[in-house]
């Protein structure tokens, strides 16, 4: 008894001591603002100068753990050098796919299979071409990164009106996603709804010279499939005035949230939530916009988005590692806790820049729709740098993204919490950021949302071994499959796991449009990958069964093999969405 008594406090003081550093490390961005931080690194890397070379994406690593091999890659900086790259590699019937500087799609979207391909990096295309403020357009190169479209927007009293969060996106990388914002007012919140010109570049007969550049208008027809088609060299947008948002975080218990979901985003034009399931609670974003002359020079700096210092990052995964697998729920909520109540006040907004001195936060658009402080330091040799660095062993998550239509978004909500009440301590082993949802707006684009759409987006825990199943891992796969199955949802084309794609094609009534257009311009296929033919169901699924595939997100479950039974998953039928097959561990059945 003894010894047992004593192997136990063993274990709790382990247990303790990862909690302890987890939440400590929590805090560090409260604590510390680094002024240098280690940009991320290029998502393109070659063994002989441009040849021979992988491409990836942030996280170093796609949703199918697969390496993805090109025979080169280019850097054009103008749209001749451009045109030159496409030709080339049109006139050896090479495959081509286009790589950003960051690259942030989860899924193999710059991959151009085999080992053959070429890839052409938008990198060096990041210059703002002209601004019209009379006319209030801004026409800028495809690799020009968002924050520097919206600075130079501002620089002329102009606004882009809606964004993704995230800043380190490129205008042609957002595009090609259908990346957005959140807010169903006017046009709504995807940024595709404000492009009124492209100029891209796709494939060609010899007697054109291989490669052409295709101009777009606003009226042109074929622009709402282009926008992800070839290699997007120029993108003219719509802008607005520069003015300035209110914004205020009101959290409240969510005993009401499936009634305020579906009225949320008509209150106010920039409108967000984020579940805090295990907590019982929901923060509400009421965002708006003010005039101009209204005081305030508020900053959005989300804590997400900034750098940190190396080596706390490595010890704060150590500690989330370990309690992902040895550790108790009892832990694990405790470390959620701890690092809930040590969370940055406002989100990381701040009055000026600084400080967060009270509500409302008031600034300027390009101040307030898009943070990232963790690209923009100087280097500072991994001294310190985004979270999800792959050249250190730090934060290494899963981002699953998808819609589901606000008609139907009430009903999703309360299965959710159904699934919530029924075990609140398997979501402290989920969530890092709760479920945010934003609003999207329906799109006359090929492949955008077809009708009012709430998008949620689920950051968790994945393993940095193949096929190591994560603690109730059967929660966040059963919501994703009763969004997608019961709910007719849709996954986000840059944020999500291989089963979710798998038939997404047929949910866009407008899918024959895209393909259409997509064999008009490119009828060899030179900018198709085996997994793009999967996803728009030209050729196979994007399935991948084998063992363990339902672990790691590669297929549906419908055989224990496709879990990990040595360790205790089985295949079983989802808890509140019957339908559903997880895998799910003894414990939870």
């Amino acid at each position: 008894h003894s010894f047992e008594k004593s192997a136990m406090s063993q274990g709790e003081q382990a247990q303790s001591r990862a909690t302890g550093s987890l939440a400590a490390v929590l805090l560090v961005g409260i604590l510390l603002q680094f002024a240098g931080c280690s940009p991320p690194p290029d998502p393109v890397t070659c063994t002989d100068g441009t040849s021979n070379c992988t491409v990836t994406n942030t996280y170093g690593s796609f949703t199918d753990r697969t390496i993805c091999h090109a025979a080169n890659v280019v850097y054009p900086s103008t749209e001749q050098e451009l045109v030159a790259a496409v030709a080339a590699a049109a006139s050896a019937k090479r495959k081509m796919k286009v790589a950003t500087k960051h690259s942030h799609s989860g899924p193999k979207l710059a991959c151009p299979g085999g080992s053959q391909g070429t890839i052409i990096s938008t990198a060096r295309l990041n210059r703002t071409v002209r601004i019209d403020a009379e006319r209030q357009l801004i026409a800028v190169e495809s690799g020009m990164v968002l924050r520097d479209l919206i600075q130079a927007a501002a620089a002329a009293g102009l606004s882009l009106p809606h964004s993704p969060y995230w800043y380190g996106l490129t205008i042609g990388g957002l595009l090609a996603t259908g990346a957005h914002g959140s807010g169903l007012w006017g046009k709504g919140g995807a940024v595709h709804e404000y492009v009124v010109g492209l100029r891209i570049v796709t494939p060609a007969p010899a007697c054109h010279g291989f490669a052409m550049v295709r101009e777009l208008g606003a009226d042109h027809p074929d622009l709402d499939a282009a926008k992800v088609l070839g290699v997007v060299s120029q993108v003219t947008l719509a802008l607005q005035p520069l003015f300035k948002r209110s914004v205020t975080f009101v959290r409240r218990n969510d005993s009401d949230f499936t009634a305020r979901v579906a009225e949320w985003g008509r209150l106010h034009e920039f409108a967000d939530m984020i579940w805090l399931p295990q907590h019982g609670s929901v923060i509400y974003r009421q965002d708006d916009r003010v005039d101009v002359a209204t005081p305030g020079n508020g900053l959005s700096d989300l804590a997400l988005f900034r750098s940190n210092p190396t080596a706390l990052l490595v010890r704060a995964r150590a500690a989330e590692e370990r309690l992902q697998e040895n550790g108790t729920d009892i832990a694990r909520c405790a470390a959620e806790q701890e690092g809930a109540t040590r969370q940055l006040p406002a989100l990381g907004f701040t009055n000026d820049g600084v400080s967060f001195t009270g509500y409302p936060i008031v600034g300027y658009q390009h101040r307030m729709q898009a943070s990232g402080s963790c690209i923009d330091g100087p280097e500072d040799d991994l001294l310190s740098s985004c979270a999800w660095d792959p050249r250190i062993r730090g934060t290494f998550l899963y981002n699953s993204g998808f819609s589901v239509p606000l008609s139907k978004v009430s009903a999703f909500v309360a299965d959710m919490q159904r699934l919530r009440d029924l075990k609140p301590a398997a979501f402290c082993a989920l969530l890092r950021a709760g479920v945010v949802l934003r609003y999207v707006k329906a799109s006359s684009a090929y492949l955008g949302k077809p009708e009012d759409s709430v998008d949620v987006d689920i950051i968790f825990y994945r393993s940095h071994n193949e096929g190591m199943p994560r603690a109730h891992a059967d929660v966040v796969d059963e919501i994703e499959q009763m969004a997608l199955g019961k709910y007719g949802g849709l996954p986000h084309w840059g944020k999500n796991r291989s089963f979710a794609f798998d038939g997404v094609i047929t949910r866009y009534p407008k899918a024959h449009k895209f393909l259409k257009v997509k064999n008009m311009y490119d009828p060899d296929g030179l900018f198709s990958s085996e997994w793009t033919d999967q996803v728009l169901g030209v050729n196979g699924t994007p399935n991948i069964i084998k063992k363990r595939c339902a672990i790691e997100g590669l297929c549906v479950c419908s055989d224990d093999l496709h879990c990990a039974p040595e360790q205790g998953y089985f295949c079983r039928p989802g808890k509140v969405y019957t339908k559903a097959r997880v895998c799910s561990s003894t414990e939870d059945y």
